[in-house]
């Protein structure tokens, strides 16, 4: 640490906060400049951003305060349950004011080497946050922040390991995207877009043997509560569906419980309680020993969540990929009611009353086999982002703090390849 420099993130980042153009003027609000917002960071899988969810008129970014920020800047979560949270820009882009833009100063710190100090810090900016709301870091807190970094080349060499390895996790989140694309694309053709003449009305439900509740368990063992499980949330569906889900809570239930809602392989766990304005409820994941090997503990789900069991397995991609195509469609806003703004999905009626066209069984079960292809691929390829994420999170402190050297790191970073 002796060789390294201490310096205020002010001094080595210029830190820029973003802007948002009237909502109520239409002509600032186009497909013309791709504008980050909270939300796109904390969708990103923690490293780069390639599309973001609004974009806005050349017009709106001239009548309001953001800036036209340069590819690789770091953008950080500045508030919210998400603060804390970074990734980079692949491109130009705006930016909305519950963000800031550090854009490095490159005599002093490259850009990679300072998203990546960025990402070793999100403990240290929740402890500075604060709020009587949402957590909130301040500019001026984050411009005091005291770092200390290696010289440039070091830097880079340092950087180089990471980027490596969050490269290789981005391909792979790349490649999971394209098959999700192509298995909704085969859902589309077979179920959607060429029904044929001969095919009988039906409902879901048709192909369902069961449902059961959730169980949340307790926060720490007591009584009978003493098996460590993790559980799936609607947010943790979320993760599941574009990446890991790293968030999924720790929790302690009874094993007799554990054994009653123990997931099997084909099971579907569906999203029942929660949404918003923008998301429906109606979230669902499959789940098979790919994706419970995902997971350091046995998997439960929450009291806010259902699981779905298809009387054949080979029945369950179908019922997956049908309600992900109604979600993606909107038509589980329809099913929607509740009080207090919390919304609860009817799923009764999605299952058991709602009815869709039909082809036969030999149909669907052929779509299993087709569509396994695609999924299969994909949580392997999930069991590879775990891997080498957990080596990034090992790597990432030690090598900001200089407690691991270049060379050591490298070797890791090639076994793991």
């Amino acid at each position: 640490m002796s060789e390294w420099k201490e310096y205020k993130l002010g001094d080595i980042a210029e830190i820029v906060c973003g802007a948002t153009p009237s909502t109520q003027i239409p002509d600032y609000w186009k497909d013309e400049i791709k504008w980050v917002t909270a939300k796109d960071v904390s969708e990103s899988n923690g490293y780069k951003i390639y599309e973001t969810e609004r974009k806005i008129s050349k017009l709106g970014f001239e009548n309001c305060s953001t800036k036209m920020l340069p590819k690789n800047t770091t953008i950080l979560i500045a508030r919210g349950a998400t603060m804390g949270r970074c990734c980079m820009i692949a491109e130009k882009m705006a930016l909305n004011q519950t963000c800031y833009a550090l854009i490095a100063k490159q005599d002093l710190i490259h850009s990679y080497y300072l998203f990546y100090l960025i990402k070793s810090l999100e403990s240290h900016f929740n402890n500075i946050s604060h709020g009587a709301i949402f957590n909130t870091v301040i500019g001026s807190s984050l411009k005091e922040t005291s770092v200390y970094i290696p010289d440039i080349i070091e830097q880079k060499s340092i950087a180089s390991i990471l980027s490596s390895l969050d490269d290789k996790i981005d391909l792979l989140h790349r490649q999971n995207q394209t098959l999700e694309v192509l298995a909704e694309t085969l859902f589309r053709q077979w179920f959607v877009e060429e029904p044929e003449e001969g095919w009988e009305t039906g409902k879901l439900g048709d192909y369902v043997e069961t449902t059961l509740g959730g169980e949340w368990g307790k926060e720490r063992p007591e009584g009978d509560y003493q098996l460590q499980v993790q559980c799936i949330r609607g947010t943790d569906i979320a993760d599941l569906l574009t990446g890991i889900a790293e968030r999924a809570p720790l929790r302690f239930i009874k094993q007799k419980k554990f054994e009653s809602v123990e997931m099997k392989d084909g099971d579907l766990i569906m999203e029942i309680s929660g949404g918003s304005d923008g998301q429906s409820t109606g979230r669902t994941i499959y789940i098979n020993d790919d994706v419970k090997a995902l997971f350091k503990y046995p998997l439960v789900f929450s009291n806010f969540c259902r699981l779905i069991r298809s009387k054949r397995q080979e029945y369950a991609y179908f019922l997956y990929s049908y309600i992900r195509h109604l979600y993606k469609q909107g038509d589980l806003f329809n099913l929607e009611n509740g009080s207090s703004g919390i919304r609860n999905l009817d799923y009764k009626a999605l299952l058991f009353q709602l009815m869709f066209r039909f082809p036969d069984k030999k149909k669907i079960v052929k779509y299993d086999k087709e569509a396994e292809i695609y999924f299969s691929k994909v949580n392997k390829n999930k069991q590879q982002i775990c891997t080498l994420t957990r080596l990034r999170d090992t790597l990432l402190p030690k090598l900001m703090s200089g407690e691991i050297c270049i060379k050591d790191s490298e070797k890791l970073v090639e076994a793991a390849s």
